[in-house]
This record gives structure tokens, sequence and C-alpha cells, in this order.
């Protein structure tokens, strides 16, 4: 037998009065998770731990296997891992961020959705100002920070605090000192540097700084051949996801025209799926888009981005005749703008069947599979 998960990551939410009292998930056209959930069964799943943030990386882990309270170090390392930066033993990887922000006010996480190349500029003209640390730039605003013998720090994720002051969200710690001064460095390399003199002119948001977060050393994972016995393959655009499957001795499948972003080219991520699975035993979906919108509070995008992970699902249920999984990791409200610990709801094709007619938050509550932990769904899928 072989398996798809596709991971519909930040899709769950809640009621929202302009969409009649539904949530997006309900309020989507969705009609080919509607027939895995009459061809199936539905459930939940725990995906974050007690003691632990909602964070993607928590949760994908567990969805996978791979319980943070014995593996998780920080998602900083796992994003080196997916960069290919080879951490030494002493090295703290911090994820890194480029935003926005003015009056001392987070007012924008990701720097308008600065691109790569801008990115790319702006953390080539800082490296030369803070010699003490290595600065990667990865994609997008997603980048990375690492500090060489360091011993950690505690900030704030920049997606939780958007219109807040920054203030009380600073970095904590034996490396706080090192890490606000690199902060307080790139504000005066940014400050005048043509890509935000360039971005102001077209009306884009500049990336006023850097904001460093989730520091971590280089983790340990048991492979996933020898946790389960099967050949598992990752397509994702982000690089946390690409640094867990690496972590993990998975195949890190490139997919062409996958972004991460609402724009990702969504039929790409299903043809891959389906060509991977014809070698590999397992393999693992990842779309971001629902979270990006749920991040944005657009919910004219979240719904959009939803629509678009159904066509995903149609195309692998049309061309694959294993068992299909499909699950958010966690909540991403749009009233929230950011991630809840609050269970999630699964579909699942080819693990028996029950009385439900529809994918949803509120259906998976009465599905058939019940509640589960996250570590313990591929157990369950491959049983």
């Amino acid at each position: 037998m072989k398996y798809i998960i596709v991971l519909g990551d930040g899709m769950a939410d809640e009621p929202i009065a302009s969409l009649e009292g539904k949530t997006p998930l309900e309020y989507a056209k969705t009609p080919n998770l509607d027939r895995m959930a009459r061809e199936g069964a539905c459930g939940r799943l725990r995906t974050v731990p007690d003691g632990f943030e909602a964070g993607s990386d928590i949760a994908n882990m567990s969805v996978l296997g791979y319980a943070p309270e014995k593996y998780y170090t920080g998602r900083g390392p796992l994003e080196a891992l997916s960069m290919g930066i080879d951490l030494s033993p002493g090295d703290v990887a911090y994820r890194c961020n480029l935003v926005d922000v003015e009056n001392e006010t987070m007012a924008d996480f990701s720097a308008g959705h600065i691109s790569s190349g801008e990115g790319k500029d702006l953390f080539a003209a800082l490296q030369p100002a803070i010699p003490e640390v290595m600065v990667q730039a990865g994609v997008s605003y997603r980048n990375l920070l690492v500090v060489h013998g360091g011993h950690g720090s505690t900030s704030t994720p920049p997606h939780d605090i958007v219109g807040q002051g920054i203030a009380g969200y600073l970095p904590k710690g034996k490396d706080a000192e090192l890490l606000l001064r690199c902060m307080e460095k790139s504000r005066s390399v940014f400050a005048h540097h043509p890509v935000n003199k360039a971005r102001a002119a077209a009306g884009k948001r500049p990336a006023t700084q850097i904001w460093p977060w989730s520091g971590g050393k280089k983790p340990a994972f048991p492979l996933f051949a020898d946790k389960y016995g099967k050949k598992g393959g990752m397509i994702s655009a982000v690089d946390l996801l690409n640094g867990i499957a690496r972590c993990a001795g998975m195949e890190v499948i490139t997919v062409p025209g996958a972004t991460g972003y609402l724009d990702t080219d969504y039929a790409a991520k299903a043809r891959y799926a389906l060509d991977a699975i014809k070698r590999l035993d397992f393999v693992y979906v990842h779309i971001e888009a629902p979270d990006e919108a749920g991040h944005m509070g657009s919910i004219e995008e979240k719904v959009k981005a939803i629509e678009k992970v159904d066509e995903v699902v149609g195309t692998i249920l049309n061309g694959f005749d294993g068992v299909v999984a499909v699950l958010p990791d966690h909540p991403t409200p749009i009233r929230a703008k950011t991630h809840t610990r609050d269970p999630v709801p699964f579909v699942v094709r080819g693990k028996g069947t029950d009385n439900t007619q529809v994918f949803s938050e509120k259906a998976a509550r009465t599905g058939g599979l019940g509640m589960k932990n996250a570590v313990d769904f591929l157990d369950f899928l491959f049983s």
C-alpha cells in the first residue's frame, strides 16, 4: 500500500460573520474534500503538545511522528539544514525574518512579502557590518542567522505580534545582547539601501530590520525509513518543511513554480506528487497558501487558497488509488492572524468509512475516527 498526505497549512479556522457564520473551510467550494468525507472517514488531531507554541515546526514534526519533546531544538536549525548549511556542534541557528517595524511597532512580519532577490541584496550589505555572526538569505522574508559558539535566546515570532509594540518581545537570554546589536545594525544598513528606496518608490513596504527567533542547535532524528520501513518524500516550497524532511532522510522533491505563497503552482504540486509516489511509499504534499492568507487576515484569499488545495486533492484522487489523508497542521484564524493550538480536522480515504458527508471543522467533531494525537497519525495510517 502507498500513502499521500496533503497538508493545507493553517487551513482550519473559526466561524466568520461575513461568511454566513461559516468557517472558510465550510464556505469554500470543496467538492473533492467532501467526496473524501463521503467515501472515507473523518476525525480530529491534536498537533501541538502541551508546553509548546502552536508553530508549523512543532505541528508538522508531530504529524510526521517525531515527538517534539524528544527531537525539537528550534525552527532555525531545521531551516539551516534545508539551505544546505552544515551546523557545527556549537552553532545556534535562528530563523531571521526581514520585517517592517514602524514607530517601534511590528507593522509587517514579511516586509511586504519582499522578494528573494531583494532579501539577498540586503543580507549581502548587512553581513560585513555584523562579522561576528553569519547571515544567509533564503526565500523572501524567511532567512537565517547563525551564531557560532552560541548559547541560545528566546524571542517572539514576528507574525504573532503584528500591530503590537515590539519592546516586550525582543530577544532574551545568553545570545540576546549579540542579537539586539545585529538588529540595531540592520536598521542602519537597511535605512538607505537601494532595495528600500526602490520599494518606497513603488509604494511597497520596506524591510526596516531583521528579526531573529526560534534558535537552536542541530537536531538528530531517527530516519523515516528506519522508523516506518517506508521510503518517504516531501513536496514543499518552505525551508522549514524541507529541513524536517532532510533531518528524517526523506527525499526532498523540488517543484518548479512552487513559491510557498498564494501564487504557487498548485497543479504542478499534484503532478509531482503522483510522479513521486510511483517510486516512493509515502509523499507529504505541504501547501503553505492558507496559512499565508490567515496571517494576512484575508478572508477572500483564504477561501481561494482552500479551493486550490481542493483542486490538488482532486487531481491526486483521480490519479492514485492508495490511502489519501488531508488535514491542516494547525488553525490560523482570520481573527487572530496567527496560529492557535486547537485540534484540527482530518479526512482519510482508504481507512474505513463513517457517516460524515462534508469535510469541515464542525463535521470532523463527530467523525468516526475520533480524536488522535498527531505523533500517532502515521502509525494509524500505515497500520
